[in-house]
């Protein structure tokens, strides 16, 4: 269905788990950053392969593989388009975007990084995009950087400019923070990082779900996603790269598919994108993303980053009425959308989210995969986040802010 105008009422007809009662209550789902919920186009669309096309992909002639393939292959082109791909041989399906980033840093950082040579990311990254470079770099004898971030959780231009050097090889940073919600200005950083001979991998999760994408735009070498976090299933994730690096690239993993022959004592890799594709696929991941590229496009993405800037701002403004409450990141609405992580004082995150889920409201808390950003520059040990999606209103927030003030008297009396 075509929506009009965003009217969240139908939208949330359209993900049958928000009809749920969760302690006699209505779930008010606010973990989206975590993972969103389905609509039933993207349940039903996984749910038909299986009952009606399920066969592997690539290597069969009958009816079923021929359909299976075709469906995988329809998914690929959705997301080129999705993305501003110039074609869709540069897009790779992985798990998530864990596995996209680990691929990077794997191929290319093997083949590329040497002793001596500069890695930099963000002190704000989530695990996923440190974890990895913190292996290679240290099994290349590489050098692993990091662009301070200020106060107010923006990502410092100037000091990630004089960080950058001709060693650098690579830049990899987060397109919108998981905790703070900052959305990184990429396109002036790439220019920055090509200036000086460096590629640029941007980490989409967060953004790939709220606003609109062209990675040509962007002018980034690598854009990752993962389809969990945008109304797809868990298990597939794409890794976009440009098309004449992911050629120069060794394959990752090695198996069936990513061969065009094999002998005894060596073989000769496929072509793009299926060197990068090893063993069988996640076929109905990949055709449950497809669809749920689709209702994004029919509501427009433009449509979602206005809905979430116009929510984030709201969610901003009665939290930051709660006596007693830490918003961290930036509390303006220019540079931030879709996630606040905050804090109560004398309240744990954990008791707070525990608390808030008697009220059938999920959100979530910890350091959401961004230890060293809490311990180091937030100097906290945990928040709680809320995080929001197509479905979501402001009558969701209103529900919040109403429960936090109940959990307020009952820790403090």
């Amino acid at each position: 269905m075509i929506y009009p105008m965003f009217d969240t009422k139908k939208i949330k007809k359209d993900f049958p788990i928000l009809k749920r009662k969760i302690h006699g209550r209505t779930l008010v789902y606010l973990d989206n950053a975590a993972t969103t919920q389905k609509p039933q186009s993207v349940i039903e669309a996984e749910a038909n392969y299986y009952s009606y096309h399920n066969a592997n992909v690539h290597r069969g002639i009958h009816t079923l593989a021929e359909e299976a393939t075709t469906l995988y292959e329809k998914a690929r082109v959705k997301l080129a388009k999705f993305i501003g791909a110039k074609n869709e041989k540069e897009i790779i399906f992985v798990k998530n975007s864990t596995e996209a980033i680990n691929l990077v840093a794997y191929s290319w950082g093997r083949s590329n990084l040497s002793a001596g040579d500069e890695v930099i990311i963000s002190e704000a990254e989530h695990h996923s995009n440190l974890v990895p470079w913190q292996i290679i770099t240290h099994e290349k004898r590489a050098k692993l950087k990091f662009a301070p971030i200020e106060s107010d959780g923006r990502l410092s231009l100037d000091k990630l400019s004089h960080l950058l050097t001709d060693k650098t090889k690579i830049v990899s940073l987060t397109h919108i923070s998981n905790v703070l919600g900052v959305i990184n200005p990429i396109e002036k950083i790439a220019k920055l990082a090509h200036k000086r001979g460096a590629l640029l991998l941007v980490d989409g999760s967060q953004s790939a779900p709220r606003i609109p994408i062209n990675v040509a735009s962007l002018g980034c070498d690598f854009f990752v996603l993962t389809g969990h976090k945008m109304l797809g299933p868990t298990g597939i994730g794409v890794l976009w790269g440009r098309q004449e690096i992911l050629k120069d690239m060794p394959p990752f993993l090695g198996g069936g598919e990513m061969i065009k022959e094999v002998y005894f004592d060596h073989f000769t890799a496929n072509d793009l994108p299926y060197k990068f594709e090893a063993g069988t696929p996640n076929i109905a991941g990949a055709i449950g993303l497809g669809a749920a590229v689709d209702y994004l496009t029919k509501l427009g993405m433009e449509n979602v980053f206005a809905h979430e800037k116009k929510l984030t701002e709201y969610a901003i403004d009665k939290l930051s009425a709660v006596a007693d409450l830490t918003i961290y990141g930036p509390k303006d609405n220019q540079e931030k959308v879709g996630v606040v992580a905050f804090n109560l004082k004398g309240i744990h995150a954990h008791d707070l989210a525990q608390s808030l889920d008697a009220y059938a409201i999920a959100i979530r808390s910890g350091h959401h995969c961004a230890m060293p950003l809490h311990r180091d520059k937030l100097h906290i040990p945990a928040s709680a986040r809320v995080s929001f999606s197509v479905y979501n209103d402001k009558n969701d927030i209103d529900i919040l802010v109403e429960a936090i003030n109940k959990a307020k008297k009952l820790f403090n009396g």
